[in-house]
C-alpha cells in the first residue's frame, strides 16, 4: 500500500515538473527569431556549383578461350607438398624449451669459452648481464637454433625457420666472440 502511494506521489511530481518546463517554452516573445528568419529569406539565393563530369569507365570482357579460370587457385602458387613431405624438417614442438630460446640472437653475445672434462662450453651473456654456459646440442634464439659447434671465436647454430610455402627449412647462423 505504501509503495503504491509513493508511486502516485512520484507521478504527480513528474507531471508538475514537466508542466513547469513546458511553460518556459511557451514564451510568446519570438520577435527576434522572426526578424532573423525574414532577413535570411530576403537574401538572394547562393550559387550551386554543377556536379563534376562523370568519366566513363572502360570495361573489359573476359574471354576464357585458352586462359585459366581466375577463381581457381593456380598451381604455380601452391607449395610442393611432396617436397615438404620429403624434407621432413620441422621443429620439435614437444621438447622442453631452454632458457636462452626466449632471447633473439641479437640479444645474446658470446663472451668466451670454457673447457671442462673434455667438454667445450660457450659462455654467452644476455642483455640483462646474466652469463650462461652452453654446449653443443643446446638450443638458443627464437628460431629453434641448435648449437652444432663451439670454437674459440664463434658458436655455430642451425636454425629451423618457416620458408613461406607452409613448411620449414634450415639456415645457418653464428654468434661471434664479442671484443
Amino acid at each position: 500500500m505504501i509503495g503504491h502511494s509513493v508511486k502516485r506521489i512520484g507521478y504527480v511530481f513528474v507531471s508538475l515538473f514537466l508542466m513547469y518546463v513546458l511553460t518556459g517554452c511557451a514564451n510568446s516573445n519570438l520577435d527576434e527569431l522572426r526578424q532573423y528568419v525574414d532577413e535570411k529569406k530576403a537574401l538572394p539565393p547562393g550559387r550551386i556549383d554543377p556536379l563534376p563530369e562523370i568519366k566513363q569507365i572502360t570495361t573489359f570482357v573476359y574471354e576464357p578461350q585458352g586462359r585459366r579460370d581466375p577463381f581457381v587457385p593456380s598451381e604455380e602458387g601452391r607449395p610442393d607438398e611432396a617436397r615438404l613431405a620429403e624434407s621432413g624438417i620441422s621443429p620439435d614442438f614437444n621438447r622442453r624449451r631452454e632458457e636462452l630460446e626466449g632471447f633473439t640472437l641479437d640479444a645474446i653475445r658470446m663472451v668466451g669459452i670454457l673447457e671442462q672434462s673434455g667438454v667445450t662450453w660457450g659462455l654467452v651473456k644476455t642483455k640483462e648481464g646474466t652469463i650462461h654456459r652452453v654446449k653443443t646440442g643446446n638450443y638458443m634464439g627464437q628460431n629453434h637454433g641448435r648449437i652444432i659447434q663451439i670454437t674459440e671465436d664463434k658458436i655455430e647454430l642451425t636454425e629451423i625457420v618457416q620458408d613461406g610455402a607452409g613448411g620449414y627449412s634450415e639456415r645457418q647462423a653464428s654468434l661471434a666472440l664479442a671484443e
